[in-house]
């Protein structure tokens, strides 16, 4: 039988083998938008930029479709029961990949993923330190000033280089 301080070492236990285990599972979704990247740019060379957004969102759709139908019923409240601002996800999801359609031909997939790169984090150090959208409150400290500089460092050796 579990004792009460076993339960409370355990939970902290439990979300570190749960971050280092997510977090090559992150790593590996960052390598696919670089493939992604890789093939959006030609593709909206030759289709159009729109078409190709347009596609990539219907295949994504179709797979995300037929994960539901097989997953079973959805734990949560329905989409109608929650805050319309929480789907605006919905709307920056297409400006994403048209803007990455569009860049990478023109200044490479390197460039557009460390400014990509540099946009996500950069926000995201806000809406961590503001606690914006429900996140958890984080304060910028030194370490996230220097990431966030070696960030935009990198950026700028990626742009002479």
């Amino acid at each position: 039988m579990q004792t009460l301080d076993e339960g409370v070492v355990a939970a902290p236990v439990k979300r570190s083998v749960l971050r280092l285990l997510l977090l090559p599972l992150v790593i590996l979704a960052g390598m696919g938008l670089s493939v992604e990247a890789g093939l959006l740019g030609p593709l909206g060379e030759q289709v159009g930029h729109l078409w190709a957004t347009l596609s990539i969102f219907g295949v994504g759709s179709a797979i995300l479709f037929l994960l539901l139908l097989f997953a079973g019923p959805q734990k949560g409240p329905a989409l109608t029961e929650l805050p319309r601002w929480q789907l605006i996800g919905g709307f920056l999801g297409p400006i994403y990949v048209v803007v990455l359609t569009l860049a990478t031909p023109h200044i490479g997939i390197a460039m557009t993923m460390i400014a990509i790169l540099s946009g996500q984090v950069g926000k995201s150090v806000l809406i961590d330190h503001f606690g914006w959208f429900g996140a958890t409150r984080k304060k910028v400290n030194g370490e996230r000033w220097l990431a966030l500089g070696l960030i935009v460092a990198a950026l700028v050796l990626i742009a002479r280089g």
